[in-house]
Order: structure tokens, then sequence, then C-alpha cells
């Protein structure tokens, strides 16, 4: 195994995602690149509440000492993540544009440094018909992205996406993702 994958293995080894997102890895798909490691995370509903809305994603980061010319460098990093929605929220004209930012924010927030992010973002909205016709109509987004890393810091990559998959589920940013405002007040005279 070449050096630098190795290097990168033991990175998003290294990285923590949120405590709601339990991380496993699983085989890496064969054919994508020489070399590859594969995550999945599923949030799960004893960590935040019975109630909350479940979500799941894949990560995936490849290597190629070749460097491919479509990626830009030996490194890609292919990811997956998708949650049910309430269907209202399905409905929204720009809910596929704000996942999109979600994914984007989530990577800044953790200095994951990339260019050539590409990808897509899919809502589906589902009625039953038939003998799933009592089935109440149903939503889902679906976000399909890659981007080249600009670093060796694979674990910010991985800790971004699994912000990614958290939001998606509905849970809120964690408290490292919330700035609060200065305490200025003006004085009364």
């Amino acid at each position: 195994m070449p050096a630098p994958f190795e290097l990168a293995i033991a990175s998003v080894r290294h990285a923590t995602a949120r405590p709601e997102l339990e991380l496993s890895e699983i085989a890496a798909p064969t054919g994508m690149a020489p070399y590859a490691i594969a995550l999945a995370g599923d949030v799960h509903p004893q960590r935040h509440g019975l109630d909350s809305v479940l979500g799941t994603g894949r990560f995936v980061l490849l290597y190629d000492p070749e460097e491919p010319e479509a990626w830009g460098g030996a490194f890609r990093i292919v990811c997956f993540a998708q949650a049910p929605l309430e269907t209202d929220i399905g409905l929204d004209p720009f809910v596929a544009e704000v996942a999109w930012s979600w994914l984007i924010d989530a990577l800044d927030l953790r200095t994951a440094d990339y260019h050539s992010a590409s990808g897509t973002a899919t809502k589906v909205l589902s009625t039953g018909f038939g003998e799933l016709s009592g089935q109440s109509d149903g939503a889902q987004l679906e976000i399909r992205a890659s981007w080249t890393p600009s670093d060796l810091d694979f674990a910010a990559h991985v800790e971004g996406w699994s912000d990614l998959v958290c939001q998606l589920a509905g849970l809120p940013p964690t408290a490292d993702a919330v700035s609060l405002l200065p305490d200025i007040r003006a004085s009364r005279d």
C-alpha cells in the first residue's frame, strides 16, 4: 500500500463524528480507483429522541497515484447522504439548493480545503396507490457529491460530511457551528 494512502487511512480513522451518528468502516467500492476506504454513517433515534427523522450516508476516499485529470489530484472524495423529509418541506422549490449549501457550509466550517466539487441534490416525492394507497405521501432528500481535497486533513472532510448527514436528518448544527453575537449594549443616558 502506498505511504500517502496509509496516511490518508489514518486521518480518516481519526475523524470524530457527532455522537448522534454511528460510523462504521465498510467495504469500499471496486473499480473506481486502485485504493479506497469507505465509511457508512447512520443517525440513530436513541441518540437524539424517538421523534427525529433518520439519516444515512456513505463516504468514500479514493486514491489513484496516477492523478486522473478529471480529479485534479491523487485523491477524490465521493459521498452520499439521504434523509426522509416532511412532505411540506419536499414541496419547497429551494430545498435542493439549501441541501447543497449545507454540504458546502459543513466542509467550510470544518476547514476542509477542497476544489472541483460537483454533485446533485435530489428531492423525491411519493404517493402510494393500490395496496399502498393507505400510506401517507412521503418525501426524501438525497445528496450525491464528490470533490478533490486540497489538503491531507481527511478527518475534516469526514467530519464535514457527517455534519451534513445529521443536518439532513433534522438535527441542529453542533455547538461548534454556532457563534454567539458579541454582547454589545448601548448605554442609557
